[in-house]
């Protein structure tokens, strides 16, 4: 049906309404605002009380999320002449207040918005068969890296998506990429002697685990040649590898973490290829060094990397000519003598969607969004709050997983926390490590510090929840908010308390003014001293000293599932037995192996960028 016939019916059935509830014939512009991440402003258009344009603003909402509500719900009002129209996901907040300001849009009309709360009938589609050399399954980081390498060798791609828009939980992540000796790494400082000795002190706990061991001697040799003759600052893949595996509690695959540290360095060069620089580096929790490379904006201040990375990814796997299939959900691998040659999928409208390939890239995220199926991989984490966007609910594992295709997982029971999760409402907000690596702390609810702020995401998990409340308070001040478009982002939204002093900044989170006061300059002194007395932290950026101060209320929340496929470094999907599935290839989230029991900030935009290229790369030379 074009668009014209839709506005036709639109129109007919706005008239029926009309002349069954009594509304009046109104035409005009009309505005109406409501709360979303920010004020979302909405301007109607109507002719005789149908909706005929709608403009949706809202500069506050966030990139690649949000924005993408502002850029489809106004499309589907007018197609429907309805305000009942789909929320995008991930998005509710932004979707909600569009829906929400154009209901006061047609109240200054004078007009009734439970008249157009009908729901425009959608028939179902026809169903539909396609071929292509490659099917990519998930258009998130992994599958549009993996999809972009594969038109770059010449081959057909298609990918289908669940979702109405690209990103998964991709477009979610804050903080950056790990990389290992980069050009971009800072070259007038130092390496940090006080990370590495304490990466190398915590080798030693791990005497039976010979890769570890083997690292750990490797990198002390390079870290005593290093210090003998000092250039540039100092990184390895050693070093990364060895903190990989260190941060996994060495449960890791060695040879996949060869993998994503060993290609990390190209990895970033690659990105600048295709349009994204990340060259802002700084310190995660976990890394021995300064090892995370960040965007940074016209302004050069840090912007998050997912809403920065996807829509260059988008244009990369537009201009290759890509299909993209939205609101279309596999459900299904088309096994042919043994070897995968498609998938079988749901449309939007409940039609069948059927994709030929001669072979198969599982990009779906992982099952962070499922809780039912969390719980059943650890019950302790019934009903945590999730980071995830919707669509990660482990569809790539269940479809590899069913008695034909027989792939084997791993490590399904590793689920991460993350600690800096704020709550508005309904909705789990992820706040970036990098505040911790550049300088934040974590005081709880007396004021107190209780933790190294910057220790591996499981250490600092469980140090929240063992305080009142289950929660802390991540501390920045004026200073880190200038350098930061994240953390203005975060103030804007209204995330944080704030207060002139550290007795007003007490007062706003309800701690004891004293013990905060303390805790403060207590920290001051520790950066001024390059030493941390009580908790050990090595990395310390700058005081804390520039009013006014800032306190965002944080808890823990599921943010990644480390388990998933087994794959070797080919990005071959494993059946039981430890056999390639031929033609079954998978990237991302939706496989185990990578970061063991415990993954580092950093490593899971390294991990899409890596085994994304790989699998694509090698899923090109498959179909040959």
């Amino acid at each position: 049906m074009n668009r014209l016939s839709k506005l036709f019916l639109s129109g007919m059935l706005a008239v029926s309404l009309a002349a069954c509830s009594g509304t009046k014939s109104v035409s005009g512009e009309y505005t109406g605002t409501a709360k979303g991440m920010s004020d979302v402003t909405v301007t109607l258009t109507l002719k005789d009380s149908i909706i005929t344009n709608v403009k949706a603003e809202g500069p506050g909402e966030t990139d690649g999320i949000g924005t993408k509500a502002l850029e489809s719900l106004p499309t589907a009002m007018v197609e429907g002449n309805t305000l009942n129209v789909d929320s995008i996901s991930g998005a509710t907040v932004t979707s909600d207040a569009i829906k929400s300001a154009a209901a006061e849009a047609l109240k200054s009309a004078g007009l009734n918005p439970d008249d157009y709360q009908t729901k425009a009938e959608v028939k179902k589609a026809e169903d539909i068969e396609k071929e292509a050399d490659i099917v990519i399954v998930g258009a998130g980081g992994a599958g549009m890296t993996a999809a972009v390498t594969a038109a770059k060798q010449g081959r057909t791609v298609i990918i289908v998506e669940s979702q109405s828009s690209a990103g998964g939980n991709s477009v979610r992540a804050t903080g950056g990429m790990n990389a290992a000796d980069t050009p971009y790494q800072d070259t007038n400082e130092f390496g940090e002697a006080a990370g590495v000795e304490k990466t190398l002190a915590a080798a030693e706990k791990y005497a039976d685990h010979a890769e570890i061991q083997k690292l750990a001697s490797e990198v002390k040799a390079q870290w005593e040649a290093y210090e003998a003759s000092p250039e540039g600052y100092f990184d390895s893949v050693e070093l990364m590898e060895l903190d990989t595996l260190i941060g996994g509690k060495g449960t890791n695959d060695p040879k996949l973490v060869e993998t994503l540290a060993g290609n990390s360095a190209d990895s970033i060069e690659w990105l600048s290829s295709i349009g994204a620089d990340l060259k802002n580096v700084a310190q995660f929790g976990g890394a021995s060094v300064k090892r995370i490379h960040r965007p940074v904006n016209d302004e050069g201040k840090t912007v998050s990397v997912g809403s920065y990375l996807v829509p260059i990814l988008e244009k990369n796997v537009e201009d290759a000519g890509v299909e993209i299939m939205y609101e279309t959900t596999a459900t299904k691998i088309i096994m042919k003598d043994g070897k995968a040659a498609g998938i079988e999928a749901t449309g939007k409208t409940g039609n069948t969607v059927t994709v030929h390939a001669d072979a198969v890239i599982l990009a779906t995220g992982g099952f962070g969004a499922n809780n039912e199926m969390v719980a059943e991989q650890n019950p302790a984490l019934k009903g945590y709050i999730s980071t995830n966007a919707n669509g990660i609910q482990g569809q790539g594992i269940l479809m590899a997983t069913a008695e034909d295709v027989g792939a084997a997982t791993v490590d399904m029971d590793q689920i991460q926390l993350h600690p800096t999760v704020h709550v508005e409402g309904a909705n789990a907000i992820l706040i970036t490590e990098g505040l911790r690596g550049d300088g934040a702390i974590l005081v709880n609810q007396k004021g107190e510090r209780f933790i190294d702020e910057v220790g591996t995401r499981d250490v600092v998990s469980a140090a929240e929840n063992d305080q009142e409340g289950g929660y802390a308070w991540l501390i920045v001040d004026q200073k880190m908010a200038d350098a930061s478009a994240v953390i203005t982002g975060y103030i804007d939204k209204g995330y944080a308390e704030t207060g002139e002093t550290y007795q007003a900044l007490a007062e706003a989170i309800g701690a004891d003014s004293d013990v905060l006061t303390a805790t403060m300059e207590k920290w001051n002194t520790c950066v001024e001293n390059k030493e941390d007395p009580d908790f050990n932290r090595t990395t310390f950026a700058e005081k804390l000293d520039t009013a006014p101060y800032y306190a965002i209320k944080v808890q823990p929340g599921v943010h990644h599932t480390m388990g998933g496929l087994k794959i070797n470094t080919d990005t071959q999907v494993l059946n039981t037995s430890d056999e390639v599935i031929d033609g079954l290839y998978a990237a991302g989230e939706v496989t185990g192996g990578v970061h063991g029991a415990n993954r580092l900030g950093g490593n899971a935009v390294a991990d899409f960028v890596v085994f994304g290229r790989i699998a694509g790369s090698q899923a090109a030379d498959y179909t040959e």
